[in-house]
């Protein structure tokens, strides 16, 4: 390994500052703080946000989706039908566009001193002049 080019790996203590907890393990993360642990050592201090202690998927206190009530009213609504697809009235068309959708807004006539298309199939099609005159020798 090259020396001098390798970030330093040591033990680091990370705080979770909502909990006030702390866990102790090894990074190259750099730290500003400091912090005095257990075993009467200083070690670099890293506090976070959110942490597995405060995190609620980890704490048991996560949202979970009513998906049996889902399920219910799935099921109201096809024995309500019979099971048959329902004729929807289609969505009322907006008769203005946008300007990007669908091209159908009119560009404005920009002038410009390059050839269109229509004048360069023309210059195509036209015979050739010979650019420099031949000299007879």
């Amino acid at each position: 390994m090259k020396k001098g080019i390798h970030p330093v790996y040591r033990a680091v203590v990370f705080q979770d500052v909502s909990t006030n907890e702390s866990f102790m393990t090894r990074s190259t993360v750099h730290a500003k703080d400091t912090v005095q642990w257990e075993d009467g050592k200083s070690y670099p201090l890293v506090k976070l946000d959110i942490s597995a202690f405060s995190h609620p998927f980890y704490t048991g206190q996560q949202k979970l989706l009513d998906t049996a009530g889902r399920i219910d009213r799935f099921k109201k609504r096809f024995v309500a039908t019979d099971g048959k697809t329902v004729e929807r009235k289609a969505a009322k068309a907006s008769t203005k566009q946008l300007a990007h959708v669908g091209g159908t807004a009119k560009r404005p006539k920009v002038l410009s001193t390059a050839p269109t298309k229509e004048e360069k199939t023309a210059a195509k099609k036209a015979p050739k002049k010979d650019k420099a005159p031949k000299k007879d020798a």
